[in-house]
């Protein structure tokens, strides 16, 4: 699994695995972080699936998880697929298929939704708002490093 995407499921399994939160105790804040997450898994999704196949279901399985982690309410639950689903079709149209610019964008993609996983996870497990922070700058020095190793 490449970096990126290790730190994008290393932070959707601290949601997943965070005791059971019903959506109707999220503020509206936290609801659209939630929406923001589905968003990008499905941008990783169909950027996933560029280059390893449409068998691929890693990132479809992780959205699973965290439906079935928040236990939505109906409206929330249809608007995690709708931005699930939104995220997929934005990026499946501009990558169809893999390339160095997909990678790159899989990168980028995962680096948001770690940041809003990281994000509601602080809220979830009432981190210190400035260790939050710390731990948000020192992923995105590492991410800059490893996309200028990407780079010619």
């Amino acid at each position: 699994m490449r970096p990126a995407a290790l730190l994008l499921a290393a932070s959707l399994l601290v949601l997943a695995t965070a005791p059971p939160a019903a959506a109707q105790e999220r503020t509206p804040s936290q609801r659209q972080t939630l929406a923001d997450i589905a968003y990008v898994l499905g941008e990783s999704h169909a950027l996933r699936q560029s280059c390893e196949g449409a068998y691929d279901q890693h990132w479809r399985d992780r959205m699973m998880g965290v439906t079935d982690a928040e236990a939505p309410d109906a409206a929330l639950d249809r608007r995690l697929k709708e931005a699930f689903n939104a995220g997929f079709a934005s990026r499946r149209a501009e990558y169809p298929e893999c390339s160095r610019a997909s990678r790159i964008a899989e990168a980028a993609a995962a680096r948001r939704g770690q940041a809003l996983a990281s994000s509601l996870a602080a809220v979830r497990h009432r981190v210190d708002p400035r260790e939050a922070e710390a731990r948000r700058k020192a992923l995105e020095m590492e991410q800059m490093e490893e996309d200028l190793a990407l780079r010619p």
